[in-house]
């Protein structure tokens, strides 16, 4: 039988500089502002144009669903929606058909902002799979999928 020996640590204790959750904190709030910088350009934050996106595939999505997509609060979820339709980049109806949820669509407006920047939100992610040889980037996003489910559970 053979004896069972624990792995090594994945980072040194030491230097929190070199753990994962720094790193992948590192990675993250190097791509936010990022994307900030091309989204201001054109009137958008991160959440807004997000929540575009994701209309786009998904017309008529909830506010809580799509502030659980977007990864903010149901409130904060509220106000980009409400931002979206004052710019008029998006419609809800003034009342729920049934329950509370007012289900989102995008407009023309909506769906030409988005065009316009995806572009640019698109070349800030091929500068990150750039710095990646090509063969590394699909174990990467299934590494990244790995862990976020590890942590969901």
């Amino acid at each position: 039988m053979k004896e069972s020996v624990p792995p090594e640590p994945s980072h040194p204790a030491d230097d929190i500089t070199h753990h994962l959750g720094y790193l992948l904190k590192r990675a993250q709030a190097a791509l936010r502002g990022a994307m900030d910088k091309v989204l201001r350009e054109h009137g958008l934050t991160v959440p807004q144009y997000s929540t575009l996106e994701l209309l786009a595939l998904h017309p008529g999505m909830s506010n809580a669903d799509l502030a659980r997509a977007t990864f903010v609060t149901r409130q904060s979820g509220n106000v980009v929606l409400r931002g979206l339709q004052d710019a008029g980049l998006i419609t809800r109806p003034a009342t729920a058909d049934h329950g509370r949820a007012r289900p989102a669509r995008l407009t023309d407006e909506g769906r030409a902002r988005l065009a316009t920047v995806q572009a640019a939100v698109h070349a800030v992610e091929q500068r990150m799979t750039d710095a990646l040889p090509p063969r590394r980037v699909t174990a990467l996003l299934t590494d990244l999928d790995l862990i976020a489910a590890a942590l969901e559970e």
